[in-house]
């Protein structure tokens, strides 16, 4: 009877937690910000990932509530901590862009964060971790190149762009011109200016 009690006493809170988030992104979209701000919060307090995604949201953009990265990187965490692969990204994000960067313990939390939301599918984790490989202080040009690959199937029309150029200069791959135009019409064809102009 007690097991019985605890299961419906978790489905309760988790139904409860749901039906908050969906009030407060409701709330949103019809622009109550403050009461869809308090939606969130009141289910990512009940350890609703989904919803501390949210409230980070909220606190980085200062909608419903005052802008506060040190708030938003607080709720992505809790959030990425649950596995939600968005919230990794955003995290690693804050990690990477508004703290200091000599920390390297924080980097590499970061660099781990980014690679769970890019294995989980997420085009935008992808696209950064592809860049960040290229360009790192020691590049690992395949690696980025992977990545950059992925982001690419995702429909990312900039990484698309990148990936012609590995293929024009070689960087991960063997060099293709071939290859590289191939890359560079997709990306042009999907609006991007500077696979455009390397065209020409």
């Amino acid at each position: 009877l007690e097991e019985a009690a605890f299961q419906l006493q978790q489905i309760f809170r988790i139904d409860i937690s749901i039906a908050l988030n969906i009030l407060g992104i409701e709330s949103m979209r019809a622009g109550h910000y403050r009461m869809g701000y308090t939606c969130f919060k009141l289910a990512a307090d009940r350890g609703y990932s989904k919803a501390q995604f949210n409230v980070g949201l909220c606190y980085e953009h200062g909608r419903g509530t005052e802008k506060d990265l040190e708030k938003a990187a607080f709720y992505y965490l809790h959030a990425a901590s649950s596995c939600h692969p968005m919230a990794q990204y955003r995290y690693a994000r804050c990690l990477l862009c508004h703290r200091p960067e000599n920390e390297w313990d924080r980097h590499e939390k970061a660099v781990t964060f980014l690679e769970q939301a890019a294995m989980a599918g997420v085009t935008e984790a992808q696209a950064y971790l592809g860049v960040f490989y290229m360009r790192g202080l020691q590049p690992e040009e395949k690696k980025g190149l992977k990545y950059l690959l992925l982001a690419a199937k995702n429909g990312d029309a900039q990484s698309r762009y990148h990936v012609g150029v590995c293929y024009e200069k070689g960087l991960g791959v063997q060099q293709n011109l071939a290859e590289a135009m191939k890359h560079y019409r997709q990306s042009a064809a999907a609006g991007n200016r500077d696979a455009r102009e390397r065209l020409r």
